[in-house]
């Protein structure tokens, strides 16, 4: 829709507004009945023409074919259950079952590798861990960084045949340690923690096998003080090999290398190396002929898949273009077929397509202008999509493998939809002066009159393909309430957010920063010139890389931005972690230029808006180092801000009484400087 169609649009249902309900507080925020919206059935999949469907509590095995239901056929079905462990094993960290479940793997106390069987025979596989060096328990830095939250720092993995176990071992004890002060009590006290800045020594990792039934250890053949990093690694379908991951300190060459278990001899399958930086791998898809893997690389500057032999030898692309391959749903060999889904239609939005293996015959399968999750069968015979777009809550449908409708599922909008005034979100794409074509998503007031400005606020997050702007249902009962208030709220995508691939993510290697700025205050200009914002409230708010993309609006970007909350947020990539920044930034002795150039230091003399500064004492990710950092230069300029404190909060704020308070404020925050309207304390309590 243009953005001339819209406002027409808008003014042509002002009427119909008018006729609509608003929402109440009680509605919003105290979950008051209103039939506007209702819950999907929850899926999965039985078998290749059986799903499980859930609503109201019941579940039913459902026939693809005929729709008809057996409630006894999933009541009836054999759980198996891992078998009990003795209890020496409770309070240990991230027990894991082996593929068998005759051994349970674990650490204890972060530092060393146990064995244990269901008669309480335990083994310990490691005996050097310290309070430096840890065995099966991820680093701090590799957990954030390179293995990922989820893992709990678990850093260890079982061969399909429960025959090995494969670990890390990491030794940080030439890593720096940073000093986190907690406040609590009489004296205080303080946490040593072990994190490397750009430039700091990182852990030192190998990388072990054991062979469960003797309890030896095999080394991969690595040199055991190199400064290079160690990705998850993938065991292949029978067990012969471990397939590691390992990239260069400098990551922009990452290799895939198979390690023989029983003796920790490598060899080499591939090998990537970018003039920027190299992601890691999240899988490896391994075929069910044993012959062939396919990998996803975005070298050629869009993320696509590739299928090699299980030597590593390129075979050919699988797909290829101008679009991001988001992942594989179902591979079948037999037939030769890939299912995966991809940003291709439309860069907001994600379908499930398949393509022969050897890149011919492409096809899209779902449907529509919009966005799509999908389930696919077992056997890749059918899949459930569960769709949205701005306009349309989700619904649920069940197709074949060629995209054809078996049966609608499910619907979330309620009987009372179009009784209320449900604010409207339009997608629209902001031109830049070197062709980029920029998402955006325009949440407009409920009362909109195309002949006034609004406050406007951009909720951003803006680290590189880390984009937030979606053509799907997004609705939130504050984005609500602000809209029945009259605030403007937009989300802005640049041209390093994944929606133009890595050809797009490439401009920020060594200058994080500046597109971010460039684009948004593009945006910003094109709201502005179009009549839509009030160019003296223009605020911006985020967290994390957010935060510091927030803070350096209000700086660099002081000649748009008036407000902003910038919550834990990085103020100088000096401050933050070695694997992360050194991905984009190199190091600061390679790069100084770069580091002076991306710090919210650098033009804290350019701040003239209102900016909140927010961070809790004891972050342990973005220290808070960062933002007292700010404020000491912001202090000694004699510069006006805003500045809370979350005294024990950690990164982020979770759903603490924390959490609750910061909604609050920042509410608090909209109303003074945005709206210019009385506080609705009542409705944030």
């Amino acid at each position: 829709m243009s953005f001339k169609i819209c406002l027409l649009f808008c003014l042509l249902t002002g009427i119909v507004y008018a006729q609509k309900q608003p929402f109440t507080a009680s509605q919003l925020f105290k979950n008051e009945k209103t039939n506007v919206l209702q819950a999907l059935p929850t899926t999965a999949w039985a078998d290749d023409t059986h799903y499980l469907l859930t609503k109201d509590g019941k579940t039913v095995s459902v026939d693809v074919k005929t729709g008809q239901g057996n409630e006894n056929k999933v009541n009836g079905e054999k759980v198996v259950s891992p078998p009990s462990m003795p209890s020496n094993v409770k309070g240990s960290q991230n027990l894991t079952f082996s593929p068998n479940q005759k051994w349970a793997a674990y650490t204890r106390d972060g530092k060393n590798l146990y064995l244990t069987d269901s008669t309480g025979q335990e083994k310990q596989l490691t005996t050097d861990g310290s309070e430096t060096v840890y065995n099966g328990y991820a680093a701090w830095v590799y957990w954030e960084e390179v293995l990922g939250r989820a893992t709990q720092h678990k850093a260890f993995w079982w061969s399909p045949d429960s025959k090995y176990l494969a670990f890390m071992r990491f030794d940080e004890a030439k890593v720096p340690v940073f000093p986190i002060a907690g406040a609590t009590g009489q004296h205080g006290y303080l946490e040593s923690q072990r994190y490397p800045k750009p430039g700091d020594p990182n852990p030192l990792v190998k990388m072990g096998i054991v062979e469960v039934a003797t309890g030896k250890t095999v080394w991969a053949d690595y040199d055991a003080n190199a400064d290079h990093y160690f990705g998850t690694p993938f065991w292949t379908p029978e067990s012969k090999a471990l397939w590691m991951q390992w990239k260069n300190r400098g990551q922009d060459v990452l290799k895939l290398v198979a390690v023989d278990p029983a003796t920790g001899r490598t060899t080499e399958l591939v090998s990537e190396s970018q003039k920027t930086w190299v992601d890691w791998l999240t899988t490896v898809h391994f075929l069910s002929d044993g012959k062939h893997f396919i990998r996803q690389s975005d070298e050629s500057g869009w993320m696509h898949l590739y299928l090699h032999t299980m030597d590593g030898k390129l075979k050919n692309p699988v797909t290829s273009g101008a679009y991001t391959v988001t992942g594989v749903s179902h591979i079948d060999a037999k037939n030769g077929l890939v299912y995966f889904s991809a940003r291709k239609e439309n860069s907001a939005r994600i379908d499930l397509y398949k393509v022969k293996l050897d890149g011919k015959g492409l096809q899209r399968l779902t449907f529509g202008e919009f966005s799509h999750q999908v389930q696919v069968s077992p056997g890749g015979s059918y899949f459930i999509t569960t769709y949205s777009n701005l306009q349309t809550p989700p619904k649920m449908a069940l197709l074949d493998k060629n995209g054809k409708l078996i049966r609608e599922l499910g619907d979330t909008k309620g009987a009372d939809f179009d009784k209320f005034n449900v604010a409207k979100t339009e997608l629209v794409r902001v031109p830049t002066a070197d062709g980029f074509q920029l998402p955006m998503t325009i949440k407009y007031p409920t009362n909109f009159d195309p002949n006034k400005r609004y406050p406007v606020l951009i909720s951003i997050y803006g680290g590189p393909n880390a984009g937030s702007v979606y053509d799907r249902w997004a609705y939130t009962p504050a984005s609500q309430w602000y809209a029945q208030d009259g605030l403007l709220q937009v989300a802005i995508d640049h041209r390093a957010s994944g929606h133009f691939g890595k050809t797009g993510q490439n401009f920020m290697h060594r200058n994080l920063g500046k597109w971010e700025m460039d684009d948004y205050s593009t945006a910003v200009k094109w709201l502005i010139d179009k009549g839509l914002a009030d160019p003296k409230k223009v605020a911006i708010t985020g967290g994390s890389y957010g935060g510091y993309v927030t803070a350096l609006a209000l700086t660099r970007g002081a000649s748009v931005f008036t407000h902003g909350i910038a919550n834990f947020g990085v103020m100088d990539w000096s401050l933050y972690d070695s694997e992360y920044t050194e991905r984009f930034m190199d190091t600061p002795a390679e790069n100084p230029t770069g580091y002076k150039e991306s710090s919210v230091l650098t033009y804290a003399d350019q701040l003239k808006g209102t900016l909140r500064i927010v961070h809790g004492t004891m972050d342990d990710n973005v220290h808070m180092q960062n933002s007292i950092q700010l404020v000491d230069k912001l202090e000694n300029l004699n510069k006006h801000f805003e500045f809370m404190v979350y005294p024990g909060a950690r990164h982020g704020f979770g759903t603490t009484g924390k959490a609750k308070h910061a909604q609050a404020e920042t509410a608090r925050f909209i109303y003074q400087y945005l709206l210019e309207k009385p506080f609705p304390a009542e409705v944030w309590q």
